[in-house]
């Protein structure tokens, strides 16, 4: 499943393409939103692995204002459940990724993006 905790690892992996490959963009997605359990240790554990600015980005762009613009240091579990939700609840069903920079389209179909590459975009 495609949830922005997937999607803030991922960047465009197409030949030649190693700058502003990341993060990918959304086009054409339909969401679902699924509960999750709530882990605050496992949250705070991930938190430094964040591209945070990408992960505030991403999450506007799909109509989510509940993060702040800048990671706080000191987290309450008022943050962590904005942070829960946007990272393990919200999930992209259908649409696309597209690299910023080669343009490069990873379909998503039930909520499996599609990374694989033919073997001449392989570098």
């Amino acid at each position: 499943m495609v949830r922005l905790i997937t999607h803030n690892l991922l960047a465009c992996h197409a030949k030649d393409c190693n700058t502003n490959n990341f993060p990918l963009e959304f086009k054409d997605i339909q969401l679902e939103i699924r509960e999750a359990e709530f882990n605050s240790d496992f949250l705070k554990g991930f938190m430094p692995k964040l591209e945070w600015k990408a992960l505030v980005d991403t999450a506007r762009q799909l109509g989510d204002t509940s993060l702040p613009l800048e990671q706080p240091e000191m987290v309450d579990d008022g943050f962590l459940k904005s942070l829960h939700h946007v990272l393990l609840e919200i999930h992209v069903e259908e649409g696309s990724m597209t690299c910023p920079n080669c343009k490069h389209v990873y379909p998503i179909l039930n909520g499996i993006p599609n990374m694989l590459l033919a073997e001449h975009e392989i570098g």
